[in-house]
């Protein structure tokens, strides 16, 4: 039974991440930047996205270590040059993921919460529905953490007024 957890677990993780990804990609070409789209990432075609130590090995590891499961993807590409909104376009596309998961986990939690109205009484769906809502508050949150190069940080530096860009250079480049 652990096995079908974790197998689910990872599935969960995996499709999460993509989502997430995807979110960024399309904020920016919503925003004018066509990157993502030119490298062929716009796709829910897990291949394009899977990032074999961060997507297969690492959650593997935490998994076995703890029972905790977390893991990321490639990364989708944007050029921040092309954004059309230049102050606040970045803030945009790296918030976009987090806001995605917020939103899967939303909806997850609002079928828990109404499962019983939906007709959905299956002890199993709600365990794996469970799972979609923790692992994507996790990565939001997580996410969110204003540390480069995770998004968060990119949001944070958004907020900075011009004349603190030195401090944004140097810990982007370490």
């Amino acid at each position: 039974m652990q096995e079908i957890d974790f197998i689910f677990s990872i599935l969960v993780l995996v499709f999460s991440v993509i989502i997430h990804e995807l979110a960024h990609g399309y904020v920016a070409e919503y925003l004018g930047d066509p990157t993502a789209r030119l490298a062929g990432r716009l796709t829910f075609n897990p291949i394009k996205h899977i990032d074999p130590v961060g997507s297969l090995l690492f959650p593997a590891v935490s998994y076995l270590l703890g029972g905790f499961i977390f893991g990321w993807a490639k990364p989708v590409p944007y050029n921040p040059y092309n954004l059309k909104n230049q102050r606040w376009g970045t803030a945009l596309v790296a918030g976009a993921g987090s806001l995605a998961n917020l939103f899967i986990a939303l909806v997850f939690s609002m079928i828990i919460r109404y499962h019983e109205v939906l007709s959905i009484n299956s002890p199993a769906f709600l365990k794996i529905a469970g799972t979609v809502v923790f692992i994507n508050i996790l990565l939001a949150v997580f996410n969110m953490i204003p540390i480069p190069p995770i998004d968060g940080s990119k949001v944070l530096f958004s907020f900075l007024p011009y004349k603190f860009h030195y401090i944004q250079e140097f810990l982007e480049r370490y």
